[in-house]
């Protein structure tokens, strides 16, 4: 007759299934997740014959007008579309800054309404200096 306890084997616990449960997971949101591409606006430029810029650009406060006529100022879109926000937003880079040319980058499929607000708005700010952004035609000698 044995008086001793019955003893259990300890227990095992196999990870093996859970670490292919969490690796698949992980698979799965690689593959399902997108990314968002914001960090650069694709702009279609349109096209003009002009002389080359300089390599060596001075400091200049960009604007960019999308195809939709919204304006981003230093690829920083403006919430509110108004002529009066943005033209306030550029006098006060123009406090912080000074007197600073502006980049107008237009895109070719931009309404000529919104290339005139940002002028408009460029010249309330007290900002005389304005250079628009285009391409040169395909096959043209630079």
């Amino acid at each position: 007759m044995n008086l001793r306890p019955h003893r259990r084997p300890p227990a095992d616990i196999n990870l093996t299934p859970l670490i292919d449960v969490v690796f698949l997971l992980l698979i799965f949101f690689m593959v399902s997740t997108t990314f968002k591409d914001e960090a650069r606006l694709r702009v279609n430029l349109p096209q003009a014959q002009g002389e080359n810029v300089p390599s060596q650009e001075p400091s200049m406060i960009r604007l960019v007008i999308d195809r939709a006529g919204r304006f981003f100022v230093n690829d920083q879109r403006l919430t509110d579309a108004q002529p009066a926000a943005l033209a306030n937003v550029l006098k006060a880079l123009k406090e912080r800054d000074g007197v600073v040319p502006i980049l107008i980058q237009a895109d070719a499929q931009a309404t000529h309404q919104a290339v005139m607000t940002a002028m408009d708005a460029a010249s309330q700010a007290g900002l005389n200096q304005i250079a628009f952004s285009a391409t040169r035609p395909d096959g043209e000698a630079q």
